[in-house]
């Protein structure tokens, strides 16, 4: 058996959502100096996803870290390429095979930088390891993953960010727009979000929509509670539980289990049942699911 805190009423837990809402959002913005707009996409599944925009600063970080690898890559591949052209030269066939070589050799300067970014956003879920250090990745404007198409648009126009120099013309565009959208990311509908790993819940995170169908819940969510005892419950324990699953990704992790724990033990409460032990939202999503299929 669980323990649940002594339940505090509606509009005192209503209350706790307003008051640390503030706080989380100052909360955020002392871990992401550097965070844009807190953006928050409908997708066509009617389930609401929360992404906080990356900013100039994480992104220009990443960008070093990304040009330290080519950096180093490029290095290696000179050394290489003066070896053989010392050794073609001894041999004096520089002459003939050198200017292939030369070719090979820009085509292999031009992946490193072009074909670095797109393949690894493309196929490494958008991130390149300067990304993944820094804990961005590159999206759709729909919050979809991007594709291989998406990753080329918006790596050609980087040549065009970089003008005149500096990633200058890159730069104004991103101080432009809420977004810090890039030009690149205009073209092909991107833009780059932090992770925030360090605000990732440790309890079970849903991605259940509250109006979706009820034979939709049905085959993700188990009825946990007597019917009895739900229907002891109201339209307003309802509109609780629903409130706290569309704004738990903008608690702090503490905040977010503690109001969990508080609202299950007054719906138990209410109906007279002991909550199971585990994790509280998994109870608040069985209740909301029962709730919802008896209307």
């Amino acid at each position: 058996m669980s323990t649940f805190e002594r339940p505090g009423s509606t509009e005192q837990i209503s209350s706790d959502f307003d008051s640390q809402r503030g706080f989380d959002a100052q909360r955020s913005d002392s871990l992401h100096g550097d965070v844009g707009e807190l953006l928050a996409i409908d997708t066509p599944e009617q389930i609401d996803l929360h992404f906080s925009v990356a900013g100039i600063g994480s992104r220009f970080v990443a960008l070093l870290l990304d040009w330290l690898l080519i950096g180093a890559a490029g290095l290696v591949v000179g050394l290489v390429s003066l070896f053989i052209f010392g050794v073609l030269g001894a041999s004096h066939k520089l002459q003939s095979v050198g200017p292939w070589l030369a070719g090979i050799l820009l085509l292999i300067l031009f992946l490193f930088t072009w074909g670095y970014f797109a393949l690894f956003e493309a196929y490494w879920t958008g991130q390149t390891p300067g990304k993944r250090v820094m804990k961005l990745r590159v999206i759709k404007d729909t919050g979809r993953q991007i594709t291989l198409f998406e990753a080329l648009a918006r790596n050609l126009l980087r040549y065009v960010d970089y003008l005149p120099g500096l990633y200058l013309a890159g730069v104004i565009t991103m101080l432009c727009n809420k977004r810090h959208k890039r030009l690149g990311d205009y073209v092909a509908g991107t833009l780059v979000v932090h992770e925030r790993t360090e605000e990732q819940p440790l309890l079970f995170q849903s991605s259940m929509n509250f109006s979706q169908p009820a034979d939709a819940w049905r085959q993700q969510t188990p009825a946990m509670f007597p019917a009895d005892a739900v229907a002891k419950l109201n339209g307003q324990d309802l509109l609780v539980i629903e409130t706290f699953f569309s704004r738990m990704l903008d608690l702090q992790l503490e905040t977010r289990a503690a109001i969990a724990y508080r609202i299950a033990g007054q719906m138990g409460a209410k109906m007279g049942v002991a909550m199971p032990e585990g994790n509280p939202e998994r109870a608040l999503e069985s209740i909301a699911y029962q709730m919802r299929s008896r209307n």
